[in-house]
């Protein structure tokens, strides 16, 4: 008898482990078809305010609370992500948004922007005076800047005519090629005049005690009244990616919003974050945050802005935009 309950005490073990190891398998295979079902996004920025309002995204990211699991490369250049775009070893990149419509007519349509993500951000500054209070007080004036070429120069020119000045006649740029050398050449200058991005403002600040910030660039566009906004950086996405993959963009693009809202009214702890992501020290961010314009402008909204911004960088030099303005299937919208 005891020999009987010994073989059936030894079959119910072996039946136990073998249903354990295979409730084992089951709870790994669905624990593996839930990952898989969640898509990966190659997301690329630029280290400053392009990449500020990501920093939530990313840390969420890290901690499994993301809808998409997100691969994110960051660069000092566009030229160092926009050739991963194109060959679709980026799938999203957050870039200067002319830089969009150039990439968009050069390639015959393989990128699509999905959001506005950065307005204006472009300051004149003064160091050691009070005399620049509004655009027409340049006239005469010498300007450090950078940007020669590009989209700086393009919406400044736009904004002096519209003030009745001639970039090349009233005023006299000189053109430096990053804006630490514009800093350091305001140093050597007792009344120097600048036309800055932030952050680069505040670290200027933190390096010229007496430089304040005389005209925001945005506001004087804002004045105008036109159809149209100053906008630095869109968001756009790989063609093919997007049609293959229409939910994802979807969840980024509710993702990033939600990202970009927590920056900017959490400025102490999104500088942190900023800082943990290499973009830029918190101390600075901190004081930068505010003045960076960060949004996430999509759909019709996005649409409408961008295309008269374009108009106006087209009108002094088509180049600036590719050669033409784009057509509406660079807008991809999700109503």
């Amino acid at each position: 008898m005891k020999k009987i309950l010994s073989i059936l005490l030894t079959m119910l073990m072996v039946l136990s482990v073998v249903g354990c190891s295979h409730h084992a398998e089951n709870t790994t295979s669905d624990t593996n078809e839930t990952k898989s079902e969640r898509a990966i996004v190659r997301l690329g920025g630029l280290k400053g305010p392009t990449s500020m309002g990501m920093v939530k995204l990313l840390d969420d990211d890290e901690n499994g609370k993301t809808e998409n699991d997100y691969e994110f490369t960051m660069a000092a250049s566009a030229d160092e992500l926009t050739p991963k775009l194109l060959k679709g070893e980026l799938d999203i990149l957050a870039v200067p948004a002319n830089l969009g419509a150039v990439l968009y007519n050069k390639s015959n349509g393989a990128v699509k922007m999905i959001a506005v993500n950065m307005l204006g951000a472009i300051y004149i500054v003064e160091k050691n005076g009070n005399t620049i209070n509004t655009l027409s007080d340049l006239k005469g004036k010498t300007i450090y800047a950078t940007g020669k070429g590009s989209t700086p120069e393009y919406v400044l020119a736009y904004l002096l005519s519209q003030s009745g000045l001639d970039i090349a006649k009233d005023v006299t740029i000189v053109w430096k090629s990053e804006p630490t050398e514009t800093v350091a050449a305001m140093a050597t200058q007792e009344n120097a005049i600048a036309m800055l991005p932030q952050p680069f403002v505040t670290v200027a600040q933190t390096q010229i005690q007496t430089l304040r910030v005389a005209v925001d660039l945005y506001a004087e566009w804002e004045k105008l009244g036109v159809d149209s906004k100053f906008i630095t950086a869109g968001i756009i996405v790989n063609s093919k990616f997007a049609e293959n993959n229409p939910e994802a963009v979807q969840r980024f693009l509710k993702e990033y919003a939600e990202s970009t809202k927590y920056v900017k009214e959490n400025v102490d702890k999104a500088s942190e974050l900023i800082e943990k992501y290499d973009i830029v020290k918190a101390a600075i961010a901190k004081k930068a945050l505010p003045q960076c314009n960060i949004v996430c402008i999509t759909n019709d909204n996005m649409k409408q802005s961008v295309l008269g911004y374009f108009k106006v960088l087209f009108d002094q030099n088509p180049a600036s935009v590719g050669g033409t303005l784009p057509g509406d299937d660079f807008f991809l919208m999700y109503e």
